[in-house]
């Protein structure tokens, strides 16, 4: 297999690892941020008041995307898989 296909193939499986990490980070992101307005505004500064409402939204959001997450990671192990056939098949 080509250099240039590997490449490729690398930068694909890079770029699909961030697409499906992204929306799990925006969320714990977005729920830190919001726990931490709420404790400057209310003076509690517990540091464990902040990982549990952070874990149910990330946990919110695995059990909504995951049939999207495997979805796009068994299409990309498709396209691989039928890639390396296409490359080993013979002429």
């Amino acid at each position: 297999m080509p250099t240039s296909v590997l490449l490729q193939h690398a930068r694909e499986a890079l770029l699909l690892s961030i697409a499906v990490a992204l929306p799990i980070l925006v969320v714990a992101a977005v729920v830190g941020l919001i726990v931490a307005a709420l404790q400057a505004a209310s003076q509690v500064q517990d540091a464990t008041i902040s990982h549990l409402p952070r874990v149910i939204a990330v946990t919110a959001a695995l059990a909504l995307l995951a049939p999207w997450m495997g979805k796009e990671v068994a299409s990309f192990a498709e396209r691989m898989f039928l890639s390396v056939a296409t490359e080993r098949a013979p002429r």
